[in-house]
């Protein structure tokens, strides 16, 4: 395998930013130095003026496959991730069909060897009547990423309201629990009083369907449950202030049996976007009021909130129309959630340092991935570097994802990924793809 020298870069990793050599050999980093000679015949990349970050892992995609092929597959959405600097990602268990078995889950991984460019991991489905199958997972905690519940609406068979299920899960469960909090009853509520006022739903009238309190209230009662059973608790897509005050920021985040999500869009777009924007950012939690993202932000710069994701979920544009009942919930992000948090660390939101304790450090940390998420000698070579001196505008022409479609088209972001790298393979360079190479299964220390 080809030894690459990446010299005089900026390195983003564990709090600073040195300049610095990284020589990777094989699948691993060899060596960070200073002044590293190139004396091994490595391909060497000048860093003048770039920065290099771990590869950002993404601890929550929808990649469609199986059964939903037509909006997106794990080859096209992987690719479009390390476009983006993603070199790991963990996939949801709602496909067709749903992941609710251990030979269905391991479908999936057969897939994924065969096609993705970035490394996997996928979690298993938890239905009301499964709870025995799902647990089967205990004797594969070193090899999945964990248990997905979908504590609100979903596709297909994967709603859990059965108590008996969720005490049983949560108490058993050795593998870190991730859970979509929405409270059905509370959704089912709103959406009927609406309709029995006559309104013509539109996509404003997502948030108030899907408000604050059926977030907080099915929070609330994951976490009372992990608490009963000091279950490994962990919640996604954080949308509101609300719920922020059932986190903490006392421990280190190895230390905490609860910790949570916040996705790029809940940092970037609020209620009033919905009026240019409309059902391309309908999602689930849905998009709320402004006051509700700055406090994400506060969370998530103070620590009560851990990692930043996307929940990536393309749909086709046709998928994307009216009438409300009809407009599918989901945004395709994968390939712009680094470069959109590089766009807020321009505006002074957020440091570099920051970006990739979020999106590589405190991941690795939270699902105990083995070897990655960091720059250190010996881990696996997954590096993405950024150049600042390339702005890049968001366009149909350069967008990887199948559904050909972005909520950011437009936008002008600040910096470009001109490199991504993949177990010591340069996957992605300027633009073009080397898809000779696959990623690898995720491996957990636990």
């Amino acid at each position: 395998m080809q030894k690459y020298l990446f010299k005089n870069i900026q390195l983003v990793n564990e709090g600073k930013i040195e300049t610095k050599d990284l020589l990777t050999n094989g699948d691993r980093i060899e060596r960070i130095d200073n002044s590293i000679s190139n004396n091994c015949n490595a391909i060497e990349i000048n860093g003048d003026g770039k920065y290099l970050l771990p590869g950002v892992i993404d601890d929550q995609v929808h990649f469609r496959e199986p059964g939903l092929t037509h909006k997106a597959n794990i080859y096209s959405e992987s690719k479009a991730a390390v476009a983006g600097g993603i070199t790991s990602f963990m996939e949801m268990p709602n496909t067709i069909p749903n992941a609710l078995t251990i030979n269905l889950l391991e479908d999936k991984y057969k897939i994924a060897a065969n096609t993705s460019l970035a490394n996997y991991s996928f979690f298993m489905g938890v239905s009301n009547d499964n709870a025995a199958e799902a647990l089967k997972i205990n004797g594969k905690k070193k090899e999945v990423c964990g248990i997905k519940i979908f504590m609100g609406s979903s596709t297909g068979n994967m709603l859990v309201d059965n108590y008996s299920t969720l005490n049983k899960i949560f108490a058993e469960s050795d593998v870190l629990i991730a859970t979509h909090c929405e409270d059905e009853r509370i959704i089912k509520a709103n959406y009927d009083a609406l309709k029995k006022s006559n309104v013509a739903l539109q996509a404003f009238h997502h948030p108030i369907i899907r408000n604050e309190d059926a977030c907080y209230q099915s929070s609330l009662n994951a976490i009372q449950l992990a608490t009963k059973y000091n279950t490994r608790l962990h919640i996604l897509h954080i949308s509101t202030e609300k719920e922020l005050q059932l986190f903490g920021n006392m421990l280190p985040l190895k230390e905490k049996r609860i910790t949570s999500e916040v996705c790029v869009h809940h940092l970037h777009f609020t209620a009033d976007d919905y009026a240019q924007k409309g059902y391309l950012i309908k999602c689930n939690p849905a998009i709320k009021a402004a006051y509700n993202k700055n406090a994400l932000w506060q969370a998530l710069l103070d620590d009560r909130l851990d990692v930043i994701a996307t929940d990536h979920a393309p749909h086709l544009l046709s998928e994307k129309e009216p009438p409300y009942e009809n407009a599918h919930s989901g945004l395709p992000l994968v390939q712009h959630s680094l470069q959109l948090m590089l766009h807020y660390y321009k505006e002074g939101k957020i440091s570099l340092e920051k970006i990739a304790e979020k999106m590589c450090h405190s991941v690795a940390d939270c699902f105990q991935i083995k070897e990655r998420g960091y720059l250190r000698e010996g881990y696996m070579a997954d590096l993405v570097l950024v150049d600042f001196n390339k702005p890049q505008t968001i366009g149909k022409e350069n967008i990887f994802y199948k559904c050909g479609w972005s909520p950011l088209e437009g936008a002008t972001m600040p910096a470009s990924i001109s490199h991504t790298m993949v177990n010591g393979n340069m996957v992605y360079e300027n633009g073009v793809f080397n898809e000779s190479y696959k990623g690898n299964r995720l491996q957990f220390d636990r």
